[in-house]
């Protein structure tokens, strides 16, 4: 494995647990104490079977989903790696990386039972991305979602056979930059789609203020 890379492998087959929820906190962990590690790389794959909500609760989903909201705010680049079916746990992280990659025998699914589609934040994450009309049957009634059509939708970056040249490709692009401040961009693309603008600025000035101190830093130390 690249040295500057952390890396998990998630299987979306397996039923939400305590265990995953740890694995994702581990990884946050890892990101954030460590030093020089600038990308994050997520390899998931697999959909749950019926039943895979048999013995869930809502404290553990809450879990799930702030371990979630933890890794898409990470000082680092992510990069998730699909292939084949990807749903549940596999699904929702992949949606929660800054670069996503997909085999081209990838399917998306949102997991559905008798009444009706998984209501997490697969959903939400899925909408912000490809729009709500564009997503809608996926959404609402769980149609699969192939490689192809989520490359056309902007759910997937990218379609390929050698996901490791794009890690490397990605890890190269970060390799200069600071996790942290990737971390403040990200927010403030997240805070465009749905801040106006007037409410948005203060945010963007003070992280313009911040670049500039940090430009006058480096003019004086290197004088």
């Amino acid at each position: 494995m690249n040295d500057a890379l952390y890396a998990l492998e998630l299987d979306g087959s397996e039923p939400l647990s305590a265990t995953a929820v740890k694995a994702v906190a581990a990884l946050c962990d890892r990101t954030e104490d460590g030093a020089g590690h600038p990308v994050v790389a997520l390899h998931v794959t697999g959909a749950p079977a019926g039943g895979w909500a048999d013995g869930l609760d809502v404290m553990l989903v809450t879990k799930w989903e702030r371990a979630l909201r933890r890794l898409e705010r990470l000082p680092a680049a992510t990069v998730a790696v699909a292939r084949g079916d990807c749903g549940g746990t596999a699904l929702e992280a992949f949606l929660a990386a800054d670069v996503r990659v997909a085999f081209p025998d990838t399917r998306l699914l949102l997991p559905r039972d008798t009444t009706a589609t998984w209501p997490g934040m697969a959903g939400y994450r899925l909408v912000q991305l490809a729009g709500a009309a564009r997503i809608r049957r996926a959404v609402l009634f769980g149609r699969t979602i192939e490689a192809a059509e989520a490359l056309a939708l902007g759910i997937a970056d990218e379609l390929t056979d050698d996901p490791a040249a794009t890690l490397a490709a990605v890890t190269e692009l970060v390799a200069e930059l600071s996790g942290k401040e990737v971390a403040i961009r990200r927010q403030l693309l997240f805070d465009a789609a749905t801040t106006g603008f007037e409410d948005a600025l203060g945010a963007h000035l003070a992280a313009c203020d911040r670049a500039l101190r940090q430009v006058a830093g480096a003019a004086g130390e290197a004088s």
